[in-house]
């Protein structure tokens, strides 16, 4: 158990991020029960279309389908067929009814059952569990989010992200492909986050990021479902110009960086937004996906958000030594910085928190 005081508590043991147990236990007790990331409007770009996704393919591999009719109204259902579980939607098609191969069974475009061969004789038929299970969808920013079983509302989670930068020109942003890219890290998907929830590492692992980067007035603030990292930028460098009416006016912020439980990063710089997708694959095997979006073209590259391969690549090394290093049978667990470790100490709490929810 992670006490939660911080400055008489311990880390987990160095097993917990080995184990195939406990990594099956936060697939479902964590991942099926929080909001996911499942594209942006350039991934769904037409009307009328039939979009299948996998939503956190190697690790969840929930297959949805993602409709958008004439008016532009978006929905989410599940696309497996209710009648023996067929995957009814392999590639982006444009109809307004989804037939199954399987059997014939039909479904409108929003999950609705339409017509089922064959099955005149069948009593009580057809009920809602003839319809596809139709999932919440929600969009921040121009990106698209859902949950299989969340335990809160998106809204709850994303309220403090929205409150303190309410300010941001999110109308602004556009997706870059030529700037994303996936990361493929032999370590576990936690320990990635461990690594991101502190900037404790910086002046030891990041050289350049570090000469950006005020390492002495960094702050880390706490809220329910994520959390902030205020990067506070060293003289003459790049930083936001905000509005008085910002919690952080008169600061010299270069960079907000906020943690969303339980895989998500949300980096805001000058020049835009860096969104990173944390997907497990494996009890010791990780893809994090970097979506780039930027607004101001002229900032882009510079200041804490400059040369952020260089920083993953950095990141990677030192998290996968973890990986290894607590494999040793002489390693058992490690203490907290109270000053520097709020955020992983707040990432283990909800863990603990969720993995061991009862229904």
């Amino acid at each position: 158990m992670i006490d939660k005081n911080i400055r008489t508590a311990s880390t987990p043991e160095g097993k917990f991020y080995c184990s195939e147990e406990n990594y099956q236990l936060a697939i479902e007790n964590v991942f099926a029960r929080t909001w996911h990331w499942i594209g942006d409007k350039s991934t769904f770009p037409e009307n009328n279309y039939l979009y299948p996704v996998w939503l956190l393919n190697g690790c969840l591999n929930e297959p949805l389908l993602i409709s958008i009719d004439a008016n532009n109204k978006m929905q989410c259902v599940s696309n497996v067929c209710t009648h023996r579980g067929f995957v009814l939607v392999e590639t982006p098609v444009k109809t307004s009814v989804i037939r199954c191969r399987y059997h014939g069974r039909c479904f409108s475009a929003e999950g609705k059952f339409m017509s089922m061969p064959e099955f005149d004789e069948a009593e009580n038929f057809p009920t809602r569990m003839d319809d596809l299970t139709q999932l919440n969808l929600e969009e921040w920013a121009g990106v698209f989010f859902t949950g299989i079983f969340p335990l809160v509302s998106f809204e709850e989670v994303m309220k403090p992200v929205n409150e303190r930068l309410n300010w941001f020109p999110y109308g602004d942003l556009k997706y870059s492909a030529e700037h994303s890219k996936d990361y493929d890290i032999n370590a576990n998907w936690a320990l990635y986050c461990d690594n991101y929830l502190e900037g404790f590492h910086i002046p030891f692992v990041h050289k350049s990021l570090n000469k950006v980067i005020d390492y002495g007035n960094y702050e880390t603030h706490l809220f329910p479902y994520c959390n902030l990292q205020l990067g506070i930028a060293k003289e003459n460098e790049m930083i936001f110009d905000l509005p008085e009416g910002s919690p952080d006016y008169g600061k010299n912020v270069a960079a907000f960086y906020w943690w969303v439980f339980p895989n998500m990063m949300l980096n805001f710089y000058p020049w835009g937004l860096s969104i990173n997708i944390v997907q497990p694959k494996g009890v010791d095997k990780t893809t994090v996906s970097f979506k780039t979006y930027i607004s101001d073209i002229s900032k882009f590259n510079q200041g804490a958000g400059s040369d952020l391969n260089r920083v993953e690549l950095e990141d990677e090394e030192v998290v996968e030594s973890v990986q290894r290093g607590l494999r040793s049978r002489l390693y058992f667990r490690g203490r907290y910085s109270p000053k520097m470790e709020k955020g992983v100490h707040h990432f283990h709490q909800l863990m603990q928190q969720y993995m061991y929810h009862k229904n």
